[in-house]
């Protein structure tokens, strides 16, 4: 159970500021002050004798059990998201093989021998014995569920999560609109991916709200479906085992403290970003109407000609040498890692980009190197406008959890994958920060051509900067709105998880977060459905805090550039990557900083307006 004793635990530091050994310019990493877990784990006795602990033998069966299982719902995972045909993945074999890792992981036995291996005086360990003991311990502590009820409730609720994903695959999404003639109005499938890029770049209002209605249908369907029974499961699961909802859960297993604590960042990001939202809206009526602030019409009134003008100098064909030139100027290996790559949209495919790794990267007990395997996914359409831009955005920044997890350099499987009690932050900031190079005025020169090889012209990217920089805090407040709904959503009392009061507080918070409906309305976030990404979502705001402080220290430093710089690299492998998780590593926590380091570098850049005007 939950106890708010948080004196016991290790230190959690945050915000990734310390990229290499202390410098002037790294001075603001000073000032940070321990952050410890609300959780305190159980301690389970130790009652294994120190005469039959075998430290090398009882890390080598972790390590070769895991990677086994590990890899078995991996397979799984990328087997069902891709929507492959083969008989071999099902949704039934996805769960079962999920609880059969999560059963390995929440092994009390296994919690008892490494903590006996800890604490035995008689036993010499040596240091990556001692590491990689520490690792398990904080695994194990992530996974143990002491209730029955609770465990229950975890089965049921990825029973219900498959079912769901099941129904979900079957849905056929679309749109009405208008013949090429006007004549008439015809349904069009489309897929989620067609219909946001759509909304963005369609000139005619009529196809761009029934986009728009396309995508609300996703929610009405997931409400009809299973998900709020899918809730409840996660609900009563949470709070069996003293968490105060299945939020709190979610961040205190993966950034090491509880919502409160994390949302106290996040509402202070809110409330210094409010003025902003409001000057943008403001500013974007002003110079296109107030039809411009329609949900249909936001993304078009923003950028819709810049993105047109944008579209030949990002071939989606161009894509995979793009980002292959681009992180090998960067100093970036992938150490022999092997990469299966799904590119494309299509019906039935997950409708969103991810990284998962069937093979973690390790060092083996002889001292060999296995090279990790990676699987990663967007979801281009070549034919549709800004797709190619898009496409390319998401390659690189799956490619940047791929290099992030083929570099983690350590003695066993489970310092390179991406569950608790990894951090979500500390995991997107290195996707987050490589996706930001596309764009960069510096990297377009070198890297965004046409078929033809010339560059884009400045006029070109300066028209996009014109047209969306202004206007960066709706990503910003967009972000914010999936922590905030999941929070309220979380928070229900279970008689209030109904149909029409999820719908009504969706819209709620999209108009408080975002000043008005969203054009990615809250509901057809796929995020929230799956389990591994639910209540993750404030990962990404903090990660961008950590995004800009990371570029910030690259531009003082490093060469005083990014962009073909090879201590890129270099710097991130040794500070980010090559450890994986051999320290917690938390999310930034304004709170415990300084007061003119919260948000510092992501306020600077949102602020950044008045030369553009």
């Amino acid at each position: 159970k939950k106890t708010k004793d948080i004196t016991k635990m290790g230190p959690k530091i945050a915000l990734f500021l310390a990229l290499a050994p202390p410098a002037p310019s790294m001075a603001l990493a000073r000032g940070f002050r321990r952050l410890a877990t609300v959780r305190p784990p159980t301690r389970l006795a130790a009652t294994v004798k120190a005469q039959e602990l075998n430290p090398q033998g009882f890390i080598d069966s972790v390590n070769v059990q895991y990677e086994s299982l590990h890899r078995s719902f991996e397979q799984q995972f990328w087997g069902t998201k891709m929507a492959l045909a083969s008989e071999e993945y099902s949704t039934a074999e996805l769960g079962r093989t999920k609880q059969e890792m999560e059963a390995f992981l929440a092994s009390e036995d296994k919690l008892k021998e490494t903590r006996a291996l800890l604490a035995a005086r008689d036993i010499d360990l040596t240091e990556d014995q001692r590491v990689t003991l520490q690792l398990f311990e904080r695994t194990f502590k992530s996974y143990i569920m002491e209730s029955e009820t609770a465990r229950q409730e975890r089965r049921r609720a990825t029973e219900l999560e498959g079912q769901l994903e099941r129904a979900r695959n079957d849905l056929v999404l679309g749109a009405h609109l208008p013949t090429q003639d006007g004549a008439s109005i015809d349904f069009v499938e489309m897929s989620s991916v067609q219909l946001r890029a759509k909304l963005r770049v369609d000139a005619s209002e009529e196809a761009r709200r029934a986009c728009w209605e396309g995508l609300r249908k996703i929610g009405d369907f997931a409400l009809e479906k299973g998900f709020l029974e899918l809730v409840k499961a996660r609900n009563a699961m949470a709070k069996e085992l003293g968490y105060e909802d299945y939020y709190d859960y979610k961040v205190t297993q993966a950034e090491g403290f509880g919502k409160h604590e994390l949302f106290k960042i996040l509402d202070t990001l809110k409330a210094g970003s409010d003025p902003l939202l409001a000057a943008a809206r403001a500013q974007l009526q002003e110079a296109k109407g107030e039809a411009s602030l329609e949900p249909w019409n936001l993304g078009w009134a923003m950028a819709g000609d810049a993105e047109s003008a944008l579209d030949p100098y990002f071939p989606f064909e161009k894509s995979l040498e793009v980002w292959g030139r681009c992180f090998s100027k960067l100093g970036i290996d992938y150490k022999g890692a092997t990469m299966t790559l799904d590119l494309l949209d299509r019906k039935g495919k997950y409708s969103n980009g991810f990284c998962h790794w069937p093979q973690p990267a390790w060092r083996r007990p002889d001292g060999s190197w296995q090279p990790s395997s990676a699987n990663f996914t967007s979801l281009a359409d070549p034919a549709a406008v800004g797709s190619g831009k898009t496409a390319l955005t998401t390659l690189m920044h799956e490619a940047g959890h791929a290099a992030h997890f083929a570099n983690i350099d350590m003695p066993s499987p489970l310092f390179s994958q991406e569950r608790a009690p990894t951090s979500v932050a500390y995991a997107e900031n290195q996707s987050m920060f490589l996706d930001s190079l596309v764009g960069d005025a510096a990297w377009r020169a070198k890297y965004a051509r046409n078929r033809l090889g010339e560059a884009v012209p400045w006029a070109v990217h300066e028209q996009g900067l014109r047209a969306t920089h202004p206007f960066e805090v709706f990503q910003l407040r967009g972000m914010l709105a999936v922590p905030y709904f999941e929070k309220a959503l979380y928070e229900l009392p279970e008689d209030q998880v109904r149909p029409e009061v999820l719908a009504a507080l969706a819209d709620e918070v999209e108009r408080a977060l975002q000043g008005s409906l969203a054009s990615r309305p809250l509901l057809c976030v796929p995020h929230i459905i799956s389990d591994e990404a639910s209540c993750y979502y404030h990962g990404y705001v903090l990660a961008e805090m950590s995004v800009h402080q990371t570029r910030a220290y690259f531009l003082a430093s490093e060469g005083g550039s990014i962009v073909d710089n090879p201590n890129v690299g270099k710097v991130l492998t040794e500070a980010y990557w090559k450890p994986g998780d051999k320290s917690p590593r938390p999310v930034h926590t304004p709170a415990h900083t300084r007061d003119d380091e919260r948000g510092l570098h992501l306020s600077q850049w949102l602020n950044r307006v008045p030369f553009l005007l």
